[in-house]
């Protein structure tokens, strides 16, 4: 007879006496967790004690309390008086039905956010990165004041290149150019890459370097600059999820700028603002240059008039590194928690923490109808089983969970009741709702969210539901890969 801890032992061999395929693919998974866990320790350290904030309290008083009174909505000319706020949402509940969404919540985030809900703004849904790109192009090309541009990654790939060299042509024509990188999310880019710009008099500014010899302050390697920010003119605003590298890209009006990253192509969404509210993201853009102490910016007009511009309520709603007070994260909980009808999320990264994933299925089990899609395939294997490893919870609960098979699913929006919608740079995961900068902008509309629901339905068509009775039958390694990612979710 052969003993258990010989049985145990042989079946992690195979018949030649070499480790099963399978089994080398866990042992190869549990060496990168390993390895991944020891590269961020100085992280860990760093971040051990930051929490996001309880909003349970808060959100139980305002569903026992909703008040009357309606949020406060700026005009290109001030404050509107508040008969003309009620009369703005009145009309939205309408148009979209009545939604705990237009009366509980934002009495709720105007208390918390500094950014006020704005009236008179266009907003322009851009499906993809080459619709995105485009119109990026086009308004730094029609510029003729400034360009102050943010982003995460900024490679020195082709349509990297592009860029670089608009921005340049720009500057030689007497524009003032801003840029703001992240030191982390460019670090594959050479620095020669941005000398260049500089020295065409592009004012370059490194957020927060990885090494501690070129820090300006303090050295916060753990606080991370995730926005993506086109703003030209002070006049109109490009946002959404998009980084500047070609993954985003398979083309660009026809031409033959094709990707040749080796990375698969990533799926992602942005909008073009025009109206009022492009002074709020102003303000967010010249605060980060003054805190990261960034040289003296060009003389510019950052805040020409502004004009109404069309019917599009927006709120921008932002996190900034070191502040306790999580807008975005805040702003997520209570949407999900007021939801009456439906929520319809598509996120990138998914790793919620207690009280998002609570909202989502106690909206659920009241007969909401939920739907997320999520990516099929991710550059980050500890995210992607990380977030497999809640499917089941969800799906038992009445979520239905899709998965995106065309590409990586890079977008982060949503659409609850048919009047909230959201598109930014955020995901539902620890690094953006904790620590990252990030930015989204929130359209309250019917008109908007009906673009969304189309977007959405779009996704859905290019992705495979999830089914509870298949989803239990996944093997013992794939329950295994679920447990890794679940354990490190706090770097995902």
């Amino acid at each position: 007879m052969i003993d258990s801890d010989a049985r145990r032992e042989r079946s992690c061999v195979n018949h030649q006496g070499t480790p099963t395929k399978q089994m080398r693919k866990v042992r190869s998974f549990i060496c990168r967790a390993f390895s991944f866990s020891l590269a961020w320790v100085a992280i860990f350290i760093l971040t051990a004690c930051a929490s996001l904030p309880n909003v349970q309290a808060t959100l139980s008083y305002y569903e026992r309390s909703p008040t009357s009174k309606p949020p406060s909505i700026m005009g290109a000319d001030g404050k509107l008086a508040e008969k003309y706020s009620a009369a703005i949402l009145k009309r939205l509940e309408k148009q979209a039905g009545p939604s705990g969404i237009l009366q509980k919540h934002e009495a709720l985030i105007e208390e918390f956010s500094d950014n006020p809900l704005v009236a008179g703004n266009r907003v322009v849904l851009l499906l993809g990165g080459d619709a995105a790109f485009a119109a990026m192009f086009r308004a730094i090309s029609n510029s003729r004041d400034h360009i102050n541009l943010e982003t995460f990654i900024f490679e020195d790939d082709r349509i990297g290149r592009v860029f670089a060299a608009l921005l340049t042509q720009k500057r030689n024509q007497g524009v003032a150019v801003n840029v703001i990188y992240d030191s982390v999310g460019s670090y594959k880019t050479p620095r020669s890459f941005f000398e260049r710009m500089r020295e065409h008099g592009i004012q370059v500014l490194e957020y927060n370097p990885i090494n501690p010899l070129q820090v300006r302050d303090k050295w916060a390697i753990h606080e991370r600059d995730h926005r993506k920010l086109l703003i030209v003119d002070g006049k109109v605003v490009i946002t959404g999820g998009l980084n500047i590298t070609d993954v985003h890209s398979t083309k660009f009006s026809g031409s033959s700028l094709v990707s040749r990253s080796s990375s698969p192509l990533e799926e992602d969404t942005a909008v073009k603002i025009e109206g009022p509210v492009v002074a709020t993201y102003q303000k967010l853009f010249l605060e980060q240059w003054r805190k990261q102490k960034g040289p003296a910016l060009p003389a510019a007009n950052y805040f020409p008039e502004q004009k109404p511009k069309g019917n599009e309520l927006v709120r921008v709603i932002a996190n900034s590194s070191g502040e306790w007070n999580r807008d975005i994260y805040i702003s997520y909980v209570s949407a999900l928690a007021f939801a009456d009808r439906s929520i319809h999320m598509a996120n990138a990264y998914f790793a919620p923490d207690e009280q998002t994933l609570e909202a989502i299925i106690r909206a659920a089990r009241r007969g909401v109808d939920v739907k997320i899609i999520l990516t099929g395939e991710s550059d980050s294997k500890l995210a992607f089983y990380g977030a497999r490893s809640y499917y089941q919870e969800l799906l038992q609960t009445g979520v239905e969970v899709y998965e995106f098979r065309k590409a990586v699913l890079h977008s982060k929006i949503a659409v609850i009741d048919n009047v909230w919608s959201t598109v930014g740079s955020t995901n539902l995961d620890p690094w953006s709702l904790l620590r990252n900068d990030e930015v989204n902008a929130v359209i309250l509309g019917r008109e908007f969210a009906d673009r969304m629901e189309a977007l959405f339905a779009d996704y859905l068509s290019q992705s495979d539901e999830i089914l509870l009775h298949e989803w239990r039958k996944r093997s013992i390694y794939q329950r295994m890969l679920e447990r890794l990612g679940r354990l490190f979710w706090y770097w995902l």
